[in-house]
């Protein structure tokens, strides 16, 4: 049985979370307020249910984290990064962009995919969210093409440690060169651990791994400690290739 959790409630230690059944639930309730949002965040759990349960907290274990110098880019992906990247520096019809669309990009990561429906992001985390990015928490990689958001990639940065939340493409490889540019400027500021949550084969291929919840909650505590980083500009993406 997880506990409920009222507005005020604090979570349970990450300890208490289930191993059999739903592994990795912690509770249940509670809001979605950027202040709550933080506090889980900086004890390692997240927010995740699907559309008609309660609000589910999760900490998991294993959890799938990318080291920022683990990042792998297919030869393809390189040629297309060097592509979009000629075009930033000159002006041209690609560009990159951190923060100035960032609900346009959870709007974009909630919406119904070609290969099923919407995802689980509804309008009280997008709420939730907007305001850790008005706090100045939430941030978003973006990818345009010719004016128009058409890939990104958005989550959650305190201190030195980023979570990971979603990502979307309206062209080919757009998710994957919005991720590209965020690992770049990330690895660049000193940020060594992408926080991915759940284990994907999509992750995977992009050097994504397993660790232990209690290796994870080490560096969490130290990363969180450092100071925030203040100036969110992209900086070329193929630093961080692999």
């Amino acid at each position: 049985m997880i506990p409920w959790l009222e507005t005020n409630t604090p979570f349970p230690d990450v300890s208490h979370a289930l191993t059999i059944d739903a592994p990795g639930l912690l509770a249940a309730g509670a809001d979605l307020s950027p202040q709550r949002l933080l506090i889980a965040y900086q004890h390692g759990i997240f927010p995740w249910f699907s559309e008609g349960q309660p609000i589910l907290w999760w900490s998991t274990d294993p959890r799938m984290v990318l080291r920022t110098d683990q990042f792998r880019v297919s030869d393809s992906l390189k040629k297309t990064l060097r592509r979009v990247e000629r075009s930033v520096q000159e002006g041209g019809r690609w560009q990159v962009r951190f923060d100035s669309a960032f609900e346009g990009v959870m709007r974009a990561c909630a919406a119904p995919r070609r290969d099923g429906p919407g995802t689980w992001i509804s309008t009280d985390i997008i709420d939730g969210y907007t305001g850790l990015h008005a706090m100045g928490y939430g941030h978003s990689s973006e990818l345009w093409l010719d004016g128009e958001l058409v890939g990104g990639a958005y989550g959650v940065c305190i201190g030195r440690m980023f979570y990971g939340e979603s990502m979307f493409a309206r062209v080919t490889d757009g998710s994957k060169i919005a991720l590209a540019y965020l690992v770049a400027f990330l690895r660049s500021h000193g940020v060594a651990m992408i926080d991915c949550q759940q284990q994907t084969g999509h992750l995977a291929s992009l050097g994504a791994a397993p660790i232990s919840r209690a290796e994870f909650l080490e560096h969490l505590r130290a990363a969180i400690r450092e100071p925030g980083i203040s100036n969110w500009q992209p900086v070329p993406a193929l630093t961080a290739a692999r």
